[in-house]
């Protein structure tokens, strides 16, 4: 049986180890349970070793704990890191401890579970756990986890460059990622292969979708910046068309009444897509819903047609967030209820542009998130908020055209002493100004520029005037390369921006999907 100070020798290497990572010599025993003589030490040590509880091993120290009490042989499974596109960052106590072939003297570490092939080259694949010595720096050519884009993870080889860095995955089908700032939460040390698959080499599949109510293609342009492929297209408005057909070379958009496409004739897909008319369960609509006259409401169950004919591995659909309470929730509660019973599971979440999108825009709509695998929706999560950097002035343009001011215009006098402050954006609600105190847009709508009074208007330093289609486009996550047609009047390209999602939102949700298959 062991002294009291024998166990005190035990107690001191057990927590030095924890601190330090590396087990502490012979003087350092000595000096911290108050003794002179390092043979007194040593003895105690080979007492210990005697009764298991340690054990003697070569090295500078001569001994070391049990596996059963050196936890530092094992590193603990914190969550997912993406070999492919980024996702959340999030790190999660799993109560799962993986132990590494070879732990070196110091340093700390955990480990992480891949999903993606994006590192398939240099012998990292889908399944696998890398363990991750946690450091904030890298050499050129290693492979790290790395931070961008406001808490998103990726795994990928870090280069830097001139301007910034390159994350460049080791899988020819993936694009390398260019960044000004990134963040390393450590470097790869160790790659454990998972043979749960027959197949660890597989490659990555380009899913497949169809996008419905299409609009100028918000949602497709979202979806296909998180690696999806666009099959088909359809929308009833004409002018979209012109927008639509711009900007996309392959799967132009079709101009017909949804109600008369057959399933069957619709080309192969993965996933459905599908921001269905929301003018019916809006507060600019009336929310008149399954009731409302012109059967946008009712166009509902022409997706449920086609998910029931064609059985897709799953779906995103948008609408507002006024969708979940109209009609007391009866109505939510038929759109639910009929998903499920076509044998989809479901998760809903109610997103605002400004804080799932970094776009400055007060923009709430509702997320409809359907996969017909349990274990995908089991894994499929929302992205988190991130912080808005973006202002209103980052969207604006330097200069625009004389007829966006409303210098010396009948409104002029009515709101010149109100609209004053650069940064700021402000409504005229029919009798007076009001100031978006959060210092963001409100929410875009189809009757913007057509009359409606919910136009948001600027004063840019030169004068007062309302926010330009381009503008408009940007506020919905839009870039400078999307082009918007010159042959187009004014009020159809504010009701397009009005209409459409916001890109940046449905692609953040897009990569969660994509990390959930």
């Amino acid at each position: 049986m062991s002294t009291k100070k024998q166990l005190e020798v035990l107690d001191y290497v057990k927590k030095f180890k924890k601190d330090e990572g590396t087990y502490p010599t012979l003087h350092q025993i000595a000096e911290a349970i108050g003794v002179k003589s390092v043979s007194t030490v040593h003895a105690h040590i080979t007492k210990l070793v005697e009764e298991d509880k340690l054990i003697k091993v070569s090295g500078y120290s001569g001994y070391e704990l049990p596996i059963s009490d050196n936890q530092d042989e094992y590193v603990p499974l914190i969550g997912y890191i993406t070999a492919g596109f980024p996702i959340e960052a999030i790190e999660n106590d799993t109560d799962i401890s993986i132990k590494m072939s070879e732990r070196p003297k110091s340093g700390k570490f955990y480990a992480l579970k891949v999903r993606g092939d994006s590192m398939v080259d240099e012998g990292i694949f889908d399944g696998d756990t890398v363990i991750i010595k946690k450091q904030d720096y890298a050499d050129n050519g290693q492979t790290v986890v790395a931070v961008i884009d406001e808490n998103q993870a990726t795994l990928k080889k870090i280069y830097k460059e001139k301007k910034g860095y390159r994350l460049q995955p080791a899988n020819q089908t993936f694009m390398p990622i260019y960044r000004d700032e990134v963040e390393i939460r450590g470097i790869v040390w160790e790659v454990q292969r998972s043979f749960d698959n027959n197949d660890n080499k597989k490659k990555t599949k380009k899913y497949k979708t169809l996008d419905l109510f299409a609009g100028v293609g918000g949602i497709r342009k979202g979806f296909e910046n998180a690696g999806f492929t666009t099959v088909f297209a359809n929308d009833f408005e004409k002018n979209c068309k012109i927008t639509y057909d711009l900007n996309y070379n392959d799967a132009k958009l079709v101009v017909e009444d949804i109600t008369k496409i057959e399933a069957d004739e619709l080309p192969e897909f993965d996933f459905l897509l599908g921001g269905f008319p929301c003018q019916a369960f809006s507060i600019a609509g009336y929310r008149k819903g399954f009731e409302d006259e012109r059967g946008r409401g009712n166009l509902f169950f022409d997706i449920a047609r086609i998910i029931e004919a064609r059985k897709p591995e799953g779906f995103l659909l948008e609408n507002v967030k006024n969708l979940k309470s109209h009609d007391n929730g009866n109505t939510f509660k038929v759109i639910q209820e009929t998903l499920e019973d076509l044998g989809y599971h479901l998760k809903h979440m109610v997103l605002n542009s400004m804080d799932y999108g970094n776009i400055p825009q007060n923009r709430e709509r509702i997320y409809i998130v359907g996969f017909k695998d349990k274990e995908c929706i089991e894994r499929f999560e929302f992205p988190k908020p991130i912080k808005l950097t973006k202002t209103i002035k980052d969207i604006l343009d330097k200069k625009v055209d004389e007829k966006y001011y409303y210098n010396g215009k009948p409104l002029f006098d009515r709101i010149k002493d109100d609209v004053t402050e650069q940064g700021k954006v402000y409504q005229w609600r029919r009798q007076y100004v009001r100031e978006n105190k959060k210092g963001v847009s409100p929410t875009l709508t189809a009757n913007m520029g057509m009359g409606g009074h919910n136009v948001p208007i600027i004063f840019d330093g030169i004068g007062i005037r309302k926010l330009t289609p381009r503008e408009c486009f940007r506020l919905q996550g839009f870039d400078n390369d999307y082009r918007l047609p010159e042959n187009l009047a004014d009020s159809a390209l504010y009701k397009q921006a009005g209409n459409s999602v916001t890109v940046t939102v449905v692609e953040r949700v897009a990569k969660q999907m994509q990390n959930a298959i």
